[in-house]
């Protein structure tokens, strides 16, 4: 008990700053590090130290690694080839190669300017995404190109979880070449005993835990294979992080994939907040007067670098100039992975400590600084290219995602699920289905050919990954009424502009489900009594037309006609 008043100080600060920043629509991760700073070693005031949080948040970046393999299996990545090789990749390549030439002509050892390189080359995704949102500019041309680069990004940047650790070793260019070469060829062994094995056991480990309809166990499963797969590489030499990857993109090729996401996102997020609280103590205000000059050119150098890159590679793909320029913008911002790196460099001795201070504080700095380009990059580009007028928001390519034909969310795939479905997909309708029953999802997939995944249609982490709110329409036909209005409830609380309709077994049911925000209800066995009605009426010879309102007004009244006595 002798940490818990510093846990409970840590967890006050914390909860007061990310409100507060949350309020302001700033990233909390700028936050969780300011939390970091005042909690900090190098601040005045009450120190929170607790070296198991320490030990915990590494843990942070193996789970963001993690969520992001699971975004981008083996599959996903050949189809995406193109654009990871050419944008995201080229962006990476070229930014990482200037900067490590600059910081090595102003005298900084090769290894330590190669670590400046990768760092700085990174942009934050969630910064970009969110303020991308806020101005309703996420589906523009810029906005598209602008987030592709930046997830890539973060694809492109894992071989830097092999190289930097192997760095630490080298001491001259034949020892580093032979460094690098086995650090390459430990990951490659890495990488076939966890893809290998996992495809092995993974997917029947989970069909097996999924019976036991226990979302706990689930969770407990999900972590158990990624910090397994992250034990694997870490006994290779390499990093926590590059094991959580492999871990993320061996389940990204299963039907449990979404389930997995929703799991595994609460640790992600609490774990990586301590992992930038922990950035935060690293940080030395005190040294500010020695290295502001270094840390505002370094800042500089992240924005001015990406700006000049990205627009010479987009407008070489005969992208308009005021296009290239706003993406640029964009991609100047500073990342969290940036800082991750820098805080693996820190810890295996490739970075010193005023070398660290430096680039942290030097990505700080762009962060604020790029935030402010990203929220006036349309008037920056304006007065860039006056000769070039700017596409009004509302112009075709700016029309928000929720407008956008997207898909139908179906939840259960029983006999009315898969009778949807199959309707859905002889008209050309996109879908997705969710089932919590693996044996059904098995079946959807397989003889019916359907995207079916496993997962609880009521969690509000798996629907939130999905992002439901651009759905077009949600269809519930679970046979469990306290899912349904689970999902009902979330759903009419978050996005009530998706319309709902569900299936229930009898008209009570249908009520409650109508009374939580189902636009419409539809109770088998009074729909059975109607189709049968429907059925008598025509071969009676009565007007097809006169059937329809006869019936409709049925619904239309609630199935009041027809309730029993």
């Amino acid at each position: 008990m002798e940490h818990l008043s510093a846990i409970l100080l840590l967890l006050v600060v914390t909860i007061i700053v990310v409100v507060t920043f949350q309020r302001l629509r700033i990233p909390t991760s700028l936050g969780y590090l300011l939390v970091g700073v005042i909690l900090g070693p190098h601040t005045v005031g009450y120190t929170v130290s607790i070296p198991e949080l320490d030990a915990l948040a590494e843990f942070g970046v193996v789970f963001l690694l993690f969520a992001i393999g699971l975004n981008y299996s083996i599959p996903q990545l050949a189809a995406l080839r193109h654009q990871v090789l050419g944008l995201g990749t080229g962006q990476v390549f070229f930014t990482t190669a200037m900067v490590s030439f600059i910081f090595w002509c102003v005298g900084v050892q090769a290894t330590a300017a190669f670590v400046f390189g990768a760092v700085f080359a990174q942009s934050s995704t969630t910064i970009i995404a969110s303020l991308l949102a806020e101005q309703n500019e996420e589906n523009t041309q810029h906005g598209r190109f602008g987030l592709a680069i930046s997830v890539f990004q973060d694809v492109t940047a894992v071989p830097f979880l092999i190289i930097i650790p192997a760095l630490g070793a080298t001491i001259v260019a034949d020892v580093m070449l032979s460094t690098l070469g086995w650090a390459l060829a430990k990951a490659i062994v890495a990488f076939l005993i966890v893809f290998i094995v996992g495809r092995l056991l993974c997917r029947p480990l989970f069909h097996l835990i999924s019976e036991y309809r226990s979302m706990e166990i689930f969770t407990l499963a999900v972590l158990m294979v990624a910090l397994l797969s992250a034990w694997t590489t870490n006994s290779f030499g390499l990093s926590l992080a590059f094991g959580g990857f492999l871990a993320g993109m061996m389940l990204g090729e299963t039907e449990f994939r979404h389930q997995v996401e929703s799991c595994i996102r609460p640790f992600r997020d609490v774990l990586l907040g301590l992992f930038f609280i922990g950035i935060g103590m690293r940080f030395e205000p005190n040294l500010l007067s020695n290295i502001w000059l270094q840390s505002l050119l370094g800042a500089l150098l992240i924005i001015f670098s990406k700006i000049a890159i990205v627009v010479m590679m987009l407008h070489r793909q005969t992208i308009k100039l005021e296009i290239s320029l706003r993406t640029a913008l964009l991609l100047s911002v500073g990342g969290e992975f940036g800082l991750a790196l820098v805080a693996i460099a820190l810890d295996f001795k490739v970075l010193d400590m005023k070398l660290g201070q430096i680039a942290i504080t030097s990505v700080l700095i762009s962060m604020v600084i790029g935030a402010i380009l990203i929220r006036f990059n349309g008037r920056i580009a304006g007065l860039i290219c006056r000769d070039k007028p700017l596409q009004p928001f509302d112009s075709a390519d700016n029309i928000p995602a929720n407008k956008l034909p997207y898909q139908v969310v179906i939840g259960g795939y029983g006999r009315v699920g898969h009778t949807i479905a199959v309707l859905l997909q002889s008209t050309g309708v996109p879908f997705i289905v969710f089932d919590a029953d693996s044996k059904r999802v098995m079946h959807g997939r397989n003889s019916g050919n359907h995207p079916v995944f496993y997962g609880d249609i009521s969690d509000p982490e798996l629907l939130t990954s999905i992002h439901v709110e651009r759905a077009s329409l949600v269809v519930i036909t679970v046979n469990d009424t306290e899912v349904a209005l689970k999902a009902l409830t979330y759903l009419s609380r978050t996005c009530p502009q998706v319309p709902v309709i569900a299936r229930t077994r009898d008209l009570e049911t249908s009520t409650q489900l109508l009374e939580a925000g189902a636009v419409q209800a539809y109770p088998e066995i009074i729909e059975a009594s109607l189709q049968l009605g429907e059925t008598t009426l025509n071969m009676l010879d009565i007007p097809p037309e006169q059937i329809q309102q006869i019936v409709q007004s049925v619904r239309d009244n609630g199935y009041k006609p027809v309730q029993e006595e």
